[in-house]
């Protein structure tokens, strides 16, 4: 699995998610998420599943301490992902949960997602 920050450009962090999630590599994509925020300020998410195969079983998944510090610094999600993934990725995205919008596309809808989150 990797976990990574693919760009960083207008404003929109794009996260890219391909294989199996495991939680230490997410940990370690929200804090390079945080320190991003730290020095730029509000950002805007585009989290990209490429050939996902969904979470691995184990780690410490309920540990939301990264989350809580990025959250703020978050304007808008976008997920792209295969339809299979969308209520899952929702479910673990806290869409509802959290204080800012959170919208799934599927790949062939990767443009749409972009417009959405340049939209204010």
């Amino acid at each position: 699995m990797s976990a990574q920050i693919v760009d960083t450009t207008e404003g929109v962090l794009t996260i890219k998610f391909t294989g199996k999630l495991r939680q230490p590599e997410l940990a370690a994509v929200q804090k390079s998420t945080g320190e991003f925020v730290q020095r730029h300020g509000k950002v805007r998410v585009l989290a990209v599943a490429e050939n996902f195969q969904g979470w691995e079983k184990g780690g410490d998944w309920g540990d939301l301490s990264l989350q809580m510090e990025v959250d703020p610094h978050i304007e808008k999600m976008a997920i792209v992902g295969e339809k299979k993934w969308e209520e899952l990725a929702l479910i673990f995205a806290a869409m509802g949960l959290r204080d800012f919008p959170i919208e799934y596309f599927q790949p062939a809808e990767l443009n749409r997602a972009r417009a959405w989150l340049a939209r204010d």
